[in-house]
């Protein structure tokens, strides 16, 4: 979490990193409004008492596809005010808000909402100006822009997720949406997006952490390019997006409540191999090296230390029951906090402790090792090298010889990994070891390379290009 305070104006952003997201709460030092809550609201409570201020408005800059909200919730839970966009078809009532609407937040903070389609149809951006003093003559200023989807730093929300045959379109509406934004608000205003560290829904990323409208104007591409080019060049380089974002805006639309956190039953070593026999996914929370040196056989790792409800979230079958297993309670409740996120809403069990706790039978286990390892073993023995990054990702460079199959795909995909020691890698280790725990409660036998991808040339082995007829056919 960070914190500016500029003119008496407290701007909080929380950030849900493993969703490349964050949220923000705006106060004054006595009534705040919130952008985008993320469904765990307790942690937006918790800074409202810390400040001692009162919640007033609760703002939804779209229905948004890639988390569920805590914006009703969090209303309900204050009796704020919850503003969403009048032309969203929702189930819950709402205050509607139309473009160009100002919303009077306490006596100094002024709301314009700012229609800014592109990342949806009816997504809206918010400008916030600050009135300093009172009565009607009082000076405003432009302070700062909420811009969700919309304009994110150096890149700009995806325009894909309502479907291909949108995507033309709503890439139009972005690049238009994004010059709205710079040429009605001034160079030294703030820019807060809600995507864009991390986010798939974000069609580019970017390292930077704030931005302006006028640093933006000068370095991102919506705003440097003409509307052919940034158009081409944006839908070129979309990639895949997480299957589960197709259940969030029905949720969304819906009216999530606030959701239950309480812990989950414990199981012990019986039930979680019935469990594991019934076809359930057993989730290992620990980090990768240790999974590799020691797990219960079937289980699947997805670490706590990495982006791990975007990727169960992504690859698990929707619905099936999800047990965690963890080294401590504290671990297993970052877990079901991260899921309810994505609305997995309560995982059929948990289990504390280590492998050793978690069965009656013998552990397994698998080798790890780096890049520069597996240039040394290719050159005594032919290996399989799995590539799991994603498509785009492998076009840009790869092993050569290296076999692709997007980690996404992997679960349903299984068979049609080569025959032999498979060496499975990605970008920097997480999605390897994901990889790994599923080829291995497949029966096979992996070595996980836990290394960054930017090695791999530097450590002797021959990379190919897209183009390249070196290149391994790419699977899928």
């Amino acid at each position: 979490m960070s914190t500016d305070t500029t003119a008496g104006i407290t701007v909080r952003t929380l950030e849900t990193a493993s969703l490349g997201d964050r949220s923000y709460l705006v106060h004054d030092g006595e009534v705040a409004f919130v952008i985008d809550p993320q469904r765990d609201i307790d942690r937006v409570l918790a800074l409202l008492e810390e400040d001692g201020v009162r919640l007033t408005h609760v703002f939804e800059t779209h229905i948004h596809n890639d988390y569920v909200t805590g914006g009703l919730a969090l209303a309900r839970a204050t009796g704020a005010a919850y503003l969403v966009n009048a032309a969203d078809e929702v189930a819950f009532e709402r205050t509607p808000i139309t473009d160009d609407e100002v919303v009077e937040v306490g006596p100094r903070l002024r709301v314009r909402a700012l229609a800014t389609p592109g990342h949806t149809f009816t997504h809206l951006s918010y400008a916030l100006s600050v009135r300093d003093g009172a009565g009607p003559d009082a000076a405003e200023q432009a302070y700062a822009v909420f811009t969700g989807g919309s304009l994110l730093y150096g890149a700009t929300g995806r325009p894909d997720l309502l479907g291909p045959e949108h995507t033309d379109t709503l890439a139009r509406h972005q690049h238009a949406s994004a010059h709205r934004l710079a040429e009605e608000l001034p160079a030294d205003a703030e820019v807060y997006p809600t995507h864009g560290f991390g986010s798939f829904c974000s069609a580019t990323q970017s390292d930077a952490t704030s931005s302006t409208i006028g640093e933006e104007r000068r370095t991102n591409p919506v705003l440097t390019e003409d509307e052919e080019t940034y158009v081409r060049d944006l839908v070129a380089g979309l990639g895949a997006w997480p299957a589960y974002y197709a259940h969030m805006g029905p949720a969304n639309a819906a009216g999530p409540d606030a959701p239950d956190l309480s812990p989950v039953q414990q199981a012990d070593a019986d039930e979680l191999r019935r469990r594991l026999e019934g076809g359930e996914w057993l989730v290992d929370l620990r980090h990768r090296t240790a999974f590799a040196a020691g797990h219960v056989p079937g289980t699947l790792n997805f670490g706590l230390d990495g982006p791990f409800s975007t990727y169960l979230g992504w690859l698990v079958e929707w619905g099936t029951p999800i047990t965690l297993l963890g080294e401590t309670p504290e671990d297993v409740a970052a877990a079901q906090r991260e899921l309810v996120r994505i609305g997995i809403e309560r995982p059929a069990a948990q289990a504390t402790g280590g492998p050793q706790d978690w069965t009656d039978g013998e552990l397994a286990g698998f080798p790890t090792g780096t890049f520069a390892d597996l240039a040394q073993v290719r050159h005594h023995r032919p290996v399989v090298v799995l590539d799991v990054r994603r498509a785009d990702e492998h076009r840009k460079s790869a092993i050569e010889g290296a076999v692709n199959v997007a980690i996404h795909e992997l679960p349903r995909r299984l068979d049609e990994v080569p025959d032999g020691e498979v060496w499975v890698h990605c970008a920097g280790g997480y999605r390897a070891a994901v990889a790994a725990s599923l080829l291995a409660a497949a029966g096979r036998t992996p070595v996980a390379v836990d290394d960054m991808f930017d090695n791999a040339a530097a450590a002797g082995l021959p990379m190919v290009a897209a183009d390249d007829p070196a290149r391994a056919e790419v699977s899928g």
